[in-house]
């Protein structure tokens, strides 16, 4: 059987360091708020290339921390809206209805799922505060245009960045990493994620002093100082145990994720079938880090029988995602919304195994096994 993503073959191939450092925080008697978790909001920091860093308990409590902080600082106030992907993960959204903002759900590109920008626009009103983006799948979302509506209409850019750390825009100057291209960006560290803690973790990264300190505040108890809280606040903090973990496993993110691009390249170059859609279409591969492939995504019409398919074949897929999340039973008053692109994706898209300990014979058997459906 080729798994999906081998979790335990994936943190095997650092395991004395992981032993080590979980040693070391077990020895230390110290497992909150200590000197790992400065360690890696620094390295984080100066990885993303952000002036702050803020480990957080997960990535849906990095967006909902985000936007809780703009509503303390006066930014945003409930009933505001906020632009976001209606093709994304649910937890996109969670984050707005908590903080009781509107979601105002907004087609994505179906050659690229990601938002479509060119969208934007029509969508705005006096309400809208923010943008959210999502760089679905490991890939980035963002253009000028984007830029200048934001800054045309005075809105935030806020990264959901769960999926794509380590991927890159080319700006007319240089390089900027995702989680650095906004005002603020959130972070998963769920285990599956490029970048995998062995628990829920995630992370706040920003250039805003003023935000970084409120989202610190907020995500321990509302406190900036022992017993005295200033907001009403919640507990979201990454212990040092995942922080320690996390340190070890970031110094190894670009060779993952340079695994990552070659076996997508091999995908994209010898899958040939003309039932399933590609990414970026047969013989194509995407310039520069513009995408990590946290996931391999294709299409086609006949998904279930092609899931069936490998199955049979020893090929372990997933769908991401089943269901569109305004037809979850969650948000039933997005059930009547006509979103007809985000349907059409969430009925099509398949997940193929991908991951940097994938080998280059289990490459082919995925390839061989398309390319002879």
């Amino acid at each position: 059987m080729i798994k999906f993503l081998d979790l335990q073959k994936i943190n095997a191939q650092y395991a004395a360091e992981l032993k080590q450092a979980a040693a070391e925080v077990i020895d230390s008697g110290w497992y909150l708020q200590g000197e790992r978790l400065k360690q890696f909001e620094t390295n984080l920091a100066n990885y993303i290339g952000v002036e702050h860093a803020v480990g957080v308990a997960n990535g849906l409590d990095a967006l909902r921390l985000i936007l809780k902080a703009y509503i303390a600082i006066g930014v945003m106030h409930e009933g505001d809206e906020v632009i976001v992907p209606a093709n994304t993960y649910i937890a996109t959204i969670l984050a707005i209805t908590d903080n009781r903002l509107k979601p105002v759900l907004v087609e994505p590109d179906i050659n690229t799922y990601n938002l479509d920008i060119s969208l934007i626009e029509q969508h705005i009103t006096a309400r809208t505060r923010a943008i959210m983006v999502v760089h679905l799948y490991g890939r980035i979302c963002w253009n000028e245009q984007l830029l200048e509506v934001a800054e045309k209409y005075n809105l935030k850019i806020i990264e959901d960045n769960a999926q794509a750390i380590g991927a890159g825009f080319d700006t007319s100057e240089f390089l900027k990493k995702s989680g650095n291209l906004g005002a603020a960006a959130g972070h998963s560290f769920y285990p599956g994620k490029n970048l995998g803690a062995l628990g829920d973790s995630g992370a706040v990264t920003t250039n805003d002093s003023e935000l970084a300190f409120t989202v610190r505040a907020i995500a321990n108890y509302g406190s900036t100082k022992k017993y005295i809280n200033d907001y009403q606040g919640l507990n979201s903090r990454l212990d040092e145990i995942q922080a320690a973990f996390l340190d070890v496993k970031l110094k190894y993110i670009d060779l993952e994720n340079k695994r990552r691009h070659e076996i997508a390249s091999a995908y994209i170059e010898k899958i040939k079938n003309p039932a399933i859609i590609l990414p970026f279409g047969p013989g194509k591969f995407p310039a520069g880090s513009s995408h990590v492939f946290h996931l391999f995504v294709i299409r086609t019409a006949q998904r279930d029988k092609l899931q069936e398919y490998l199955t049979v074949k020893g090929i372990q897929t997933l769908i991401h995602y089943p269901i569109p999340p305004h037809k979850q039973a969650a948000y039933k008053n997005f059930n009547g919304l006509s979103l007809p692109v985000t349907e059409k994706i969430h009925n099509e898209v398949l997940s193929l195994p991908i991951s940097p300990v994938m080998t280059d014979d289990e490459v082919s058997q995925v390839i061989d096994a398309l390319n002879t459906y």
